[in-house]
């Protein structure tokens, strides 16, 4: 790789062996947490030829960013995953590592330095300005692979990244009592319920029945869109916010 990153955002160029050829057209871009405990630990994983992963930049705790492998290429980020129906998504996608802890035992997680997301945001704001990719296909690891990933997590703001012209928003519908949702329900409402979700792209068998691959999804829906409660209940607030979002989805 060439030692002048792909975007100037990126200050340093550290290459990884992990990647190959793609063989689709670049039209979204994954945003993952690291879950190690130093972004310089994450960065000996991420070029290591052993661990067979990469992605196509890694953004520090302090804000550097440094590109592992040529936007042109194919780098292996995400893993098992599927969105709008594609399920190669390494080969559709430019993934950004962010160097966080990730999850603690309890459940919760960190915030983001606002060094860090200043840095996020001008990156994807320039990979924005290259490629043609919708405002709803940037997304997070656990939107493309609800039930093995819960990365970025819901501290990471979304929000704030759409008041800067990045990815697709709307503010959630406001948490109240009534009707839901959740495992074990079945029936029509529920194959309503998994329609919407797989309009907006979420990868969901209509089924009619509430299953844990449901809860996954609508979990990982939370996690993005409705980060007050993450609990995989298909409430009024949840099913309002995907409604809302579907009827802005880009053309």
């Amino acid at each position: 790789m060439s030692l002048t990153p792909d975007s100037p955002v990126a200050t340093q160029v550290v290459p990884s062996p992990n990647h190959d050829e793609r063989t689709l057209p670049v039209d979204a871009l994954i945003l993952h947490y690291t879950g190690m405990a130093s972004g310089s630990e994450a960065l000996l994983r991420l070029c290591n030829p052993l661990s067979k992963v990469s992605s196509h930049y890694l953004v520090l705790e302090g804000g550097r960013v440094v590109q592992m492998v040529p936007e042109a290429r194919r780098a292996w980020h995400a893993g098992l995953s599927a969105w709008e129906g594609v399920r190669d998504m390494n080969s559709r996608s430019i993934g950004i590592e962010i160097a966080h802890p990730g999850h603690r035992d309890d459940g919760t997680v960190a915030p983001f330095p606002q060094e860090q997301m200043a840095a996020v945001t001008a990156l994807c704001r320039d990979i924005l300005g290259r490629w043609s990719i919708r405002a709803d296909r940037v997304l997070g690891h656990s939107d493309i692979a609800p039930e093995r990933k819960i990365d970025p997590g819901e501290s990471f703001s979304w929000e704030s990244l759409h008041r800067d012209g990045i990815g697709h928003w709307v503010p959630p519908a406001a948490i109240r009592d009534g009707r839901f949702f959740s495992e074990g329900d079945a029936g029509q409402p529920i194959e309503a319920l998994q329609s919407m979700f797989g309009l907006y792209g979420y990868d969901v068998p209509v089924s009619g029945t509430f299953d844990a691959r449901t809860k996954a999804v609508v979990t990982a829906f939370q996690r993005h869109f409705r980060p007050a409660r993450v609990d995989g209940v298909a409430d009024a607030s949840t099913i309002t916010t995907l409604r809302d979002l579907l009827a802005g989805k880009p053309a």
